[in-house]
């Protein structure tokens, strides 16, 4: 991800002890086992954006036994405060579990490092954001900040941003995030002006109403609107944007009476770009309304923190530098490499990796699977049943 420029639960009560975590004492640090479970429990707090061993999370909180760290991240795991990946037993806090570790005593610093700063001061790690669909996003730099913080700001500035890049690497998940308010538009090439600005619907016993669309209710309630694969949209649609997002602040909606609408505070637009979609066109007039176009690649880091192995993540930094280079057609990016991590746990390895090269596009296929091949020393052919 570039920076910035211009246009182009509630607390749960401490868990029974476990086996080889010692006996129950008052006071901290003495070996009961619920001080053992605080210091769990906060340390995967302070690292939500890892799938970290029971051996790395031993060892980082200085407790004698990986036996009883396990038994408390077992317990974390039934109360759904943690997942538990297996081969190995890997586990990750849950939002769930963020939010109980808030309620408890402290026992380490409540936010990861993530290096110094010039100053020699340490800077912070925001914990990772729940999307409407439960799913967590893991921030991510962007600028001087976080780019869940740096979208809230550049809202509060109306700067209005176009976010580009292939699809699947978290454009749309960043906005959720940011914008608990928002509302979508997903762009095709048959969305029409009506899908906007609103539309007669019939009501029950005849006749019609008027329902106004997104765009007017982001504006009436100070909402912000993503405009999704906005460059499928025709030209001549994404135009009712326009009078929106400049000076004038205000729509006409013509086939209501000529209703004006205004805009109100906290009224913002983003828009999603998939260059690389067929039929997908920036247009000067489009591109000249975001003051900041920012470039969203897929973090092959977080793809590694969240348990896909490291094999697959190098093949699939291969295909994306094919892809730009023009070699092949179609790259994974993290939605396919969090797609994998799910078949790997549920199939095995083995269909893991054939169901990635088997959602690869036909003419990208051979492509996908000479990588996979390469990287991984398995030779790989698309998912399919074997005989009975």
């Amino acid at each position: 991800m570039t920076t910035p420029h211009p246009p182009a639960v509630s607390p749960q009560n401490d868990p029974a002890p476990a086996s080889g975590a010692g006996t129950p004492a008052t006071g901290a640090g003495s070996g009961r086992s619920g001080y053992l479970y605080r210091k769990v429990a906060l340390h995967l707090a302070d690292h939500a954006d890892q799938v970290l061993k029971v051996g790395e999370i031993t060892r980082a909180i200085g407790a004698p036994s990986s036996g009883a760290v396990f038994e408390a991240l077992k317990k974390m795991a039934a109360a759904g405060h943690a997942t538990h990946h297996r081969d190995p037993h890997r586990f990750q806090i849950t939002q769930a579990g963020i939010d109980a570790a808030g309620a408890l005593p402290p026992a380490a610093p409540r936010t990861r490092s993530s290096g110094s700063s010039g100053g020699g001061g340490r800077q912070s790690r925001p914990a990772p954001v729940p999307r409407p669909n439960g799913t967590l996003y893991h921030p991510r730099r962007l600028g001087r900040g976080w780019d869940v913080e740096e979208l809230r700001r550049l809202r509060a500035q109306q700067v209005p941003v176009l976010l580009y890049g292939p699809p699947g690497t978290g454009k749309t998940a960043m906005v959720e995030a940011a914008f608990p308010d928002l509302l979508t538009v997903a762009g095709t090439g048959d969305t029409v002006v009506d899908d906007f600005l609103g539309s007669y619907n019939p009501v029950p016993g005849g006749g019609y109403e008027f329902v106004h669309g997104p765009l007017v209710t982001a504006m009436r309630q100070g909402r912000v609107l993503l405009v999704d694969d906005a460059t499928l949209i025709p030209p001549r649609v994404l135009a009712v944007l326009y009078p929106a997002m400049d000076g004038r602040g205000t729509v006409t909606i013509p086939a209501h009476g000529n209703e004006t609408v205004e805009a109100v505070d906290g009224f913002y637009i983003v828009a999603g770009h998939n260059p690389g979609v067929h039929g997908a066109v920036l247009t000067e007039a489009l591109a000249s309304r975001f003051t900041v176009h920012l470039h969203v690649t897929t973090d092959w880091d977080l793809a590694r923190q969240l348990g896909v192995p490291k094999p697959v993540v190098a093949a699939a930094i291969d295909l994306n530098a094919d892809l730009a280079a023009g070699k092949t057609v179609w790259a994974p990016q993290l939605r396919e490499l969090l797609g994998f991590v799910t078949v790997r746990d549920q199939l095995g390895m083995s269909a893991a990796l054939a169901n990635l090269a088997g959602i690869a596009p036909q003419d990208a296929r051979d492509d996908v699977t000479a990588a996979l091949s390469r990287h991984t020393g398995t030779p790989i052919t698309a998912l399919a049943l074997g005989k009975r």
